[in-house]
Formats: C-alpha cells, structure tokens, sequence
C-alpha cells in the first residue's frame, strides 16, 4: 500500500513538473519577448558585455538558490535579460555600420545590386534600395576598422522613364548619415531608416551596368523578384486598375497615388494594400481546402489520418512561402508567414494547448528573427488585432455565424485597436467600421481568389489576357467604387481623450466576451449615448498651460513655431511642402498638435507665402479651426488655399494680446513687397519683460535696418532677461548683419535649416556673428524641436534630442556630433 501510494505520488508530481515545464517554456518565451521591446525604451544603448554578465549572473544565481526561489521566477528573469541581450545585439551590429564624416557630402563610388523594386519619386527621379557589396577609393576608411554601410537608400534625379541600367550597378553618389525631423509625435524618417537597415542615404551622380558584381542567394532572389514585378507589368499594366492590382498580387505600392493613400486612410484600409496575415491566411485556406480534398481522395489504406495532416501542413507552408516570395518577403510578409507557420504546426498535431499558446510562441519565433520588429507600427497592429479575435471568439461554445461573426469581429477590433492606433498618434476612422465589413469578406471571397487563379491562367495560357483583365477591373473597380462612396460620407469625428478611449475599447470587448444579455444590452446603451455625444459639434478648445511657452518645430529646411499662453495658440509658419510626397503640416504640425490636445489655432500667422514656410495650409484648415490668418502675403496666402477660405485673411499690423501675460506685435517694411522681404515680423514678449522672442521670417539685410530703426525707442526702453532670435532667413548669408546682430544683442539664436541641405545655412559668417555677440546657438537640425518657457527668471529650454531613442542620438551617430559651423 505504501508502494502504491509513493507511484502514485510521483506520477502526479511528474505530471505536474511536466505542466509546469510547458507553462514556463511559453511564460519564458513571453518574457524573452518583452526584453526584446524593452530594449526600444531605452535612450541609451546597454553594453553588450554587462547584458551578458547578467545573464550569465541569473543563471547561476538561479543554480544556487534552486531551493529557495521558484524555477519559474528565474525563468521569467533569465527570459527577460536573454531578450534584452539578443534586441542589444542586433542593434549594436547595425548601429557599428557608419558612414565617415569625411565622406558625407563627398563623391563615393560603390558597387551592389538593387535590393527593392524601384518606385518613381519627385523631381523625375527614381527612388531605390540598394546592396553594397564594394566601395572604391577610400582606403583610409577601410584601413580604420570601421565598418561601412551595406544597404543605401538613394534618389536618381532626372530619369523620368524611372529605368535602371541593370540588376547589379556600379553607382558613383553623394551620401549622408540617416537623419529626419525629430519631434515628440508624428512621422519620424530616422526610425524608418534604422528600421529597414539604411545606414546612409543620396544620391545618385552617375550608374552603370556592372556584372561583375558577385551575386549570391540574396541577389539572385531580388533580381527574379524584378523580373516578376516587369511580367505583372508588361501584363496588366493596360487595366483601369493596375496600381491595385499590382499591389494586392505582388506587393508593389509604388503605383499608388495619393488619391488612393487618401481614401485607403480615410477608410481604415491600409492594410488591405500590405501583403500581411489577411492575404497569407486566405492563401493557407485555399491551399489547405484544395490539398486535404485531394489527399483524402487517396484509399486510406495507403496514407494515414496523420500523414494527411502532415502534406496538408507542407503544401499549405509551401504555398504560403512561394506567396511571399511573389510578394516581396518584407517585413509584414515575413511576420505573417511566420504566424500561420506556428498556428498551422499547432493544428498539425491537434495541441490541447490554450489558444494564447500559439500567439505567445508566434511572438516569440518573430522577435528572435526578427528583433527590429518592435519599431514596426504593424507589429503592433497585427498581434493586437489576433489578441482581439483570441479574446472574442476562443473559448465560445456555439459558433455566432459567418454574418454575426463578421460584425462582431469588426467592431472588436475597431475598439480593441483605438487606443493602440491613439499611442501610435493615429487617428481611427469612424468609416472603418462600414468600409472594412464590406471591403474584408469581398478581398477574401472574391478579389484575392480572382487575382491569383487569374495571374496562373496568363501565365500559362497569355492569350486568354484579354478576356482576365475586364474581370480584373470589374472586381477591384467594385471595390474600390464602394470604399470611394464610403470615404466621401460625412462621418462624425469621435472628440475623446485617452481616458474614455481606453474604457471604450473596455466595455465593447465585454460586451463581445460576456454572456449576459442584460449587461450587454446596458453596456451597448451606454456605449452608444456615449458615442452620439463624442462625435455631437461641441465649442473647441485647448487646455489651458500655467506659463507661456514657445514651441519650434524640426520641419528640416523651413520653419513653423508656436506660441501658447494660457489656452490661446498662436501657430507660426507651416513649414514646407513638395506636393505628393512631403508635407510638415501634415506629418510634424498635425499630430504634435493633437497629441498636445489642440483643437483650436486662434492665430495663424504665415511670414510670407514661399513654400518652405506655408506649406499644407489646406490641411490645417481642414484639421483645426482657425481663428484669423495674419501674413506678409494675403493676396498670395489666399490664392494657396484650394477653396474659398472660411477664415479671414489680415495683413501683418499691429499688436495684440495672448492670455494675460503675453504681448504680440507684428511688423513689416511695406505691403508693396513681395517675397522674403514681405514676412511678417513677429515678436513675442511676457507682461513682466521676462523673456522676448522675435520671429523675422526670411528678412534681408536691408529690411533688418528699417526694422530696427522702427523698434529703436522699444529696444532702449524694454530690456527683457532674456532675448530669443529665431536667424532670418534660416541663417543665410543675406541675413543678420552685423547691425540686426548688435541692435538685437540676442542671448539665444536658433537656425531652422535642414541637415546638409544644398543651401548651406546656417553660413558661418553668420554664425561668427552670433558667437561673437555671445548668443548660445541652437539648429533644429542637431537639436531636433525645442520647447521654451521662463521658469523663476530662467530660461527653461527642451531639446528633443535629449529624450530621443538610442538610434538616434546615441554616441557617434547624426545628433550627438552635429555641431553649428
């Protein structure tokens, strides 16, 4: 009896550990991948060897105490630290990657293949990836050890057939270090580049075809993936609707204009055009359906349940895989074909397993392979998403109906996903709801089923094209019709603060996971008063900051810059604009303001109307209310705007007030003048002369002297702490004299110009000039934006630099070392 009793109690204690083991395998690997995006917190970048001391330390330590301390307490904390070791790793290899000072702005010669299907850019140029595998002429780099970037990103200017020479090119270019605008929210370029592993951008002066350029797996991959994107070309480049067809059949975006990228925003279906889980899971279906119907067919005699299985797994992966070759094998492609690999191989073997199981083991394979995924807005929208569908439909005990299971699972992730999309400084579209329960099931049904049986039939009968491509623009045409009419919808905008989107996004997945009838018909009432309210036209306003402040913003060569006092904002400048390709109005000046919690811009004032300092004022027109235009320019301010403006346009004169303890006063040579000359100058002062901050537009030398003959008897009289200068004309030799310099005397000055940019501002004869009038000097191109405000008599200033990722602004790279000639 006691034997019996000793077997029993080792069977059930062998059971357990067995249990416990597979918990702490998946709780470990979920702390491996928390490591993982732990590292992207940092500002700094930890030392590779005290990651592995610690490491090393955790497991030992774990040895030691295995008596007192739980296992699994040592596997969440070894799991932890092997994320962080494994994330730092890989960060340091690509950060080591640098181009030298003494090449920026120099003519390099390189050799590579093309590494991304080329995409037209502006200016008649051609915009590519591209694979270094030689550089020439620069021994002394070579010689030092460093090593230098593998893959560019470069611009061709002047080639409007968007044309190539070839696969493998021997490239003469002018590069410079990664670098962006870096401002608290909105669109950062920097992050993008270190995200895909560009070490350096340019130019391109002059390329050649060159075979002798070795070319291994990688190459040959993207040279048959180039051959592919000219057959899908060369087919179906005559359909109405080509750029959809090339997007959703072989992952080429380049086609898209920006009508399109507008109604696909507006509609919440950018994830349409991405080769991700959506079209690699309709793929698995397919391939699953087709393949087990065929293995079935065979006697069961010959091939076992398992076996079926089995070649349904291989041929579903195979499919998928070839998929995503077609498709490009980018990031999102490659992050779902690993998702449908870990839930395909758990169906395999018909796990009894939690279904988080799966996920957690998906994160942790997509982190391992990927450790820059983390910096990757879709990661986070792909996993949350299936995070969301878990949560609804695991565990359901009857199944809720393909139309039921449709809205229920759109309205989950609708909600679910808001206040991710609202961390990530985006916006979600009320139309997404309609747009994406119509738009998701007729991709599934009908467009990618069309698409890829149709793509097999030209390929293997071409004289059938000209009865596949009418089929192709009907089913796309449809669609795209239909998002187009949802898009142009009046849809009201849902005014929340973070507090009641996350509660929103709370009680709609309550309400989508808990039985109960009555909570969910309150909870649904409740939810639905509260959206009437939200998006109801309600009075505009901006919270209300205790001290005045001034905002400048990193737009690169241009300026915009604000100033608050109390609850009133005042907006300077838009920064600048390249119709279809960049705006800072809309990727700096529209989510930093909303994520400051602006709604609305009582002044705007535009200095004058060149495009560097009013561009995108349309878009703020249409995302705030604006109170009154003030500018330089009104004739030409007026003819910018697209449609008759609701707002007035004021010449610059005059003075006002902000609050109650700022003073505004707005000066300008003539309104006769046109130009730089024209800007309207503004200064800025609090009511007990703490601080003065002028902004002088893109003034000449000659204007500086009327100014300051107009202000003498101001200057004299009023002698502020502290006197802030944004440079005229962003530090141009044309601009600040020596008398602006000494009239103003000023304690700080601040040039607004772009990294390495063509002009070359700030000039150092400027620049002496401040120096020598013992101004400190600060350029929103090292800097990134700044934020000022008098705090006790002192000037408290933020540079963004300072609070930046590790990529960013670590040790040796384009923000620490940036200096002012």
């Amino acid at each position: 009896m006691k034997l019996r009793r000793q077997g029993c109690r080792r069977r059930i204690t062998s059971s357990g550990g067995h249990g416990l083991s597979k918990h702490s395998t998946v709780l470990g690997v979920f702390a491996f991948s928390c490591g993982v995006i732990l590292l992207y917190r940092l500002t700094v970048l930890p030392a590779q060897v005290w990651l592995l001391a610690a490491a090393v330390s955790v497991g030992l330590i774990a040895f030691l105490t295995r008596r007192l301390y739980s296992g699994l307490y040592w596997f969440l904390v070894f799991g932890l630290v092997s994320g962080l070791f494994w994330a730092d790793l890989w960060a340091h290899e690509r950060l080591v990657e640098r181009l030298p000072a003494d090449l920026e702005g120099e003519t390099a010669e390189v050799s590579g293949y093309v590494c991304g299907l080329p995409s037209e850019g502006s200016f008649d140029s051609i915009r590519f990836s591209f694979c270094v595998t030689g550089w020439y002429g620069h021994s002394r780099t070579r010689s030092s050890g460093q090593p230098l970037p593998t893959t560019l990103r470069l611009a061709w200017y002047g080639q409007p057939q968007g044309r190539l020479p070839g696969h493998r090119l021997r490239l003469q270019v002018v590069l410079k270090r990664p670098h962006g605008t870096l401002n608290p929210a909105g669109f950062r370029y920097e992050d993008w580049l270190f995200r895909k592993g560009y070490r350096a951008t340019g130019s391109v002066r002059s390329a050649v075809s060159d075979s002798s350029v070795p070319c291994g797996v990688a190459c040959h991959y993207h040279d048959l993936h180039s051959r592919l994107a000219q057959w899908v070309d060369s087919r179906f480049s005559g359909a109405h609707q080509y750029p959809l067809i090339a997007s959703l059949l072989i992952g080429n975006r380049g086609y898209l204009s920006s009508a399109h990228w507008e109604t696909l925003k507006a509609t919440g279906t950018i994830h349409l055009v991405a080769i991700s889980g959506l079209h690699l899971g309709l793929v698995a279906i397919g391939a699953g359906f087709v393949a087990r119907r065929i293995l079935l067919a065979v006697p069961a005699t010959r091939i076992t349940e398992r076996s079926v299985r089995l070649g349904v797994f291989v041929i579903v992966l195979v499919c998928c895989l070839w998929y995503a070759l077609a498709a490009g094998f980018t990031v999102p492609t490659r992050r779902a074909l690993l998702m449908v690999t870990v839930g395909s191989w758990y169906v395999l073997n018909a796990r009894q397993v939690p279904v988080w199981h799966s996920l957690v083991m998906a994160l942790g394979l997509v982190l391992l392979l990927d450790p820059f995924a983390p910096l990757d807005q879709g990661f986070w929208l792909s996993f949350g998403a299936v995070s969301i569908l878990i949560c609804v439909f695991a565990g359901r005990l009857k199944s809720p109906g393909w139309l039921a299971g449709l809205l229920l699972a759109q309205g989950a992730v609708f909600a679910g996903l808001w206040p991710l999309l609202a961390q990530l400084g985006q916006g979600q579209p009320v139309a997404g709801l309609l747009a994406n329960v119509i738009a998701i099931p007729w991709v599934s049904l009908i467009v990618m089923p069309v698409l890829i049986i149709g793509a097999l039939v030209v390929a293997l009968l071409p004289s059938l094209l000209a009865f596949i491509i009418p089929v192709f623009d009907t089913v796309l045409g449809g669609l795209w019709g239909t998002l187009e009419w949802v898009a142009g919808m009046h849809w009201p905008t849902l005014n929340s603060t973070a507090l009641e989107i996350i509660a929103f996004a709370v009680v709609v997945l309550l309400i989508a996971t808990l039985p109960f009838r009555a909570f969910q018909v309150t909870a649904g009432l409740l939810v639905l008063g509260w959206a009437v309210a939200s998006g109801s036209p309600a009075e505009l306003g901006n919270p209300d900051i205790g001290e005045p402040e001034v905002t400048v913003w990193d737009v690169g060569q241009g300026l915009s810059a604000m100033l608050r006092s109390g609850d009133q904002v005042l907006l300077y400048d838009t920064g600048p604009e390249v119709k279809g390709v960049f705006s800072a109005a809309e990727s700096v000046l529209i989510p930093n303001l909303r994520a400051l919690g602006v709604q609305r811009i009582h002044t705007l004032v535009i200095s004058h109307a060149d495009n560097d300092h009013s561009g995108g004022i349309d878009l703020l027109l249409k995302a705030f209310d604006v109170g009154t235009i003030i500018t330089g320019e009104p004739t030409a301010v007026r003819a910018r705007l697209s449609d008759e403006p609701s707002v007035t346009v004021q010449g610059c004169a005059g003075e006002g007030v902000m609050g109650e303890k700022v003073f505004l006063s707005f000066w300008q040579a003539g309104p006769d003048l046109e130009g730089n000359d024209a800007s309207c100058v503004l200064t800025m002062r609090t009511n007990d002369t703490a601080a003065e901050w002028v902004f002088p537009g893109d003034i000449s030398a000659g204007i500086e002297a009327r100014y300051l003959t107009a202000v003498q008897n101001r200057l004299s009289a009023v002698q502020p702490q502290q006197r802030i200068v944004i440079a005229p004309h962003h530090g141009s030799k044309t601009s600040s004299s020596t008398r602006w310099v000494e009239g103003l005397s000023p304690d700080l000055v601040i040039y607004t110009a772009g990294y390495r940019h063509r002009y070359g501002h700030p000039h150092e004869d400027v620049t002496a000039r401040y120096r020598q009038a013992g101004a400190r000097a600060l350029n929103t191109a090292c800097s990134g934006s700044l934020v000022m405000a008098m705090a006790e008599g002192e000037l408290s200033l933020r540079e963004a630099r300072h609070t930046a990722p590790f990529w960013i602004a670590g040790p040796g790279l384009t923000r620490a070392r940036c200096k002012i000639p």
